[in-house]
């Protein structure tokens, strides 16, 4: 093989000898020599289709707006280009544009793109078998946990009443047993909210160059998962009902807000993200990172209006900065150059509106929900038609689908989407399954009142009643979210995957506040009265 790259090498150093000096040189590696497909080698050398010379550097384009990744597409484009002919509409690629300073020598320079070739390679491997930790380890958490919500209620209903023979010391040894086992449940449970997101800051460890890279992959999760759960339990706030879970929330918020304005690093190659040499996708938001964004972003701020209501705050004000908030986070997930996530804002739309309107105290009705369908129509459609206007090398698949229907193929484009979406919901059965039993588990467990009184649910809405103007915005955002995208029942399944385990840990804060640390002693008999002495 080294010598066949030897040869190649001499035979184009030789074309080039006799090319003129401003001739532009374009090398692309078209073809494969294994069975898995691999990320290939992109050279460019002379002046781009925009004039500036290809100097020392990686190559980028707008249809990945990622440094030194392009597609095979992107070929042709950059040659019709160059050669200043009409590009047909069907061509889908766009031109090599020059990009970010590489590094100094051709060693580092390979050393470096062939990092990101194994990244690649590495979560081809592990993907499939994460997902399926996941679905388990999830499965195995819900049943753990309403197992020990039953111990508590059997605890609290059938210890036996003390006697001056049997003092109360073995009923406070049971409850203080189940305390301790519903206390680790719910920093499981804060961990477990955490997984999503650091799914995606898992890409700042390099974990894919480790040895074995599927404990690999889990042990940084799981790690990063325990540092936000720390610092959700670090402060006062943890002692909240709402505490940890708005720490987690926001975090998640956060740090995937962060990362779509700086330019969507953390989703390529994550198990959660991108995967180059598929080539779905290169920038904004994933449907998978939409749905963590989304939860993270309602629950979080049904955090911050408990918190400012708690200190005095009136509801006026807490609905208008959650709404502004809100707003610049639907925003972000729908602009071109950030999120340019055509089916998430409606869904985001509707969901944030569910929980602003509930957290204003008012009801959620069907006219309403039907105006704030069309507001997240329009707003999708104005972003849209934007992005159509730009010139047609810069436009994101939300000005193609405004071209498509132009063309009269909206429809085409829908019912493929619609079938990629039944597809997956059909065929991944375990994520149906997840999202099934995390329902279960939240309205036949949390939500079902048992024999120690008001639900777990319905505690935790009692001292943070902003919790489930968030719930339901986050699970209207979920199912709106999985009827419009191709991603299916991936969307309802990773909100799922947050929300349950967050509310699962307020609910047992809750359950604690309501429960006295100590049972209390039992009397003694009354004395006599003088009259029946």
């Amino acid at each position: 093989r080294q010598a066949a790259v030897t040869e190649a090498d001499a035979q184009i150093g030789a074309l080039i000898g006799k090319l003129p000096p401003d001739t532009t040189i374009l090398l692309a590696g078209v073809s494969d020599v294994t069975p898995n497909a691999h990320l290939h080698v992109a050279i460019a050398r002379g002046p781009s289709p925009d004039d500036r010379p290809y100097e020392h550097g990686f190559l980028t384009a707008t249809s990945t707006r990622q440094e030194a990744l392009v597609t095979i597409t992107d070929l042709t484009a950059t040659a019709i280009r160059l050669l200043d002919l009409p590009a047909p509409r069907e061509v889908v690629g766009r031109p090599w544009q020059p990009g970010g300073q590489a590094p100094a020598t051709p060693a580092e320079t390979v050393r470096e793109l062939a990092d990101g070739d194994l990244a690649s390679q590495v979560l081809r491997e592990v993907r499939g078998p994460f997902f399926t930790v996941l679905v388990t380890v999830q499965l195995l958490f819900y049943a753990f946990a309403a197992l020990a919500l039953r111990r508590r209620s059997t605890r609290d209903t059938t210890d036996p009443a003390p006697t001056e023979d049997a003092p109360h010391v073995p009923e406070i040894q049971a409850f203080a047993g189940t305390s301790k086992l519903l206390r680790a449940v719910r920093i499981v449970a804060v961990v477990s909210g955490a997984i999503a997101v650091s799914t995606f800051l898992a890409q700042l460890v390099p974990w894919w160059t480790l040895p074995v890279p599927m404990l690999s992959v889990i042990v940084t999760i799981v790690g990063i998962a325990g540092l936000i759960t720390a610092v959700a339990f670090a402060g006062p706030w943890r002692a909240h009902v709402l505490g940890p879970l708005t720490v987690v929330a926001a975090v998640t918020s956060l740090a995937l807000l962060i990362d779509v304005m700086t330019g969507s690093k953390l989703q390529v190659n994550a198990v959660t993200g991108y995967e180059p040499v598929t080539g779905g996708r290169f920038y904004g938001f994933s449907n998978i990172a939409f749905a963590i964004y989304a939860t993270g972003t309602v629950l979080g701020l049904a955090g911050v209006a408990q918190w400012l209501l708690d200190k005095g705050s009136s509801r006026v004000v807490v609905v208008t900065l959650c709404g502004l908030y809100g707003g610049f986070a639907v925003f972000a997930d729908g602009w071109p150059s950030w999120g340019a996530d055509f089916g998430g804002v409606p869904a985001f739309v509707i969901g944030l509106a569910v929980f602003l309107i509930l957290l204003s105290g008012r009801r959620v009705s069907v006219l309403r929900l039907l105006l704030v369908g069309l507001v997240g129509a329009v707003l999708v459609g104005g972003l849209s038609v934007f992005d159509w206007l730009r010139p047609e090398t810069q436009r994101t698949h939300l000005g193609t689908f405004v071209q498509q229907v132009i063309d009269g193929q909206a429809w085409t484009v829908v019912w493929r989407k619609f079938s990629a979406m039944i597809g997956v919901t059909v065929g991944n059965w375990s994520l149906t399954l997840l999202s099934l039993v995390a329902l279960a588990f939240l309205f036949l467990v949390l939500a079902r009142p048992s024999r120690w009184g008001a639900s777990a649910l319905g505690q935790a809405y009692r001292l943070a009643p902003t919790l489930r103007a968030g719930l339901f915005g986050a699970l209207t955002c979920a199912f709106v979210g999985f009827l419009m995208n191709d991603s299916g029942i991936a969307i309802p399944a990773m909100a799922l995957t947050v929300a349950v385990p967050l509310t699962l840990a307020a609910c047992l804060r809750a359950l604690r506040l309501a429960t006295p640390t100590r049972p209390e002693p039992r009397s003694g008999p009354v004395a006599p009265t003088r009259s029946e002495a």
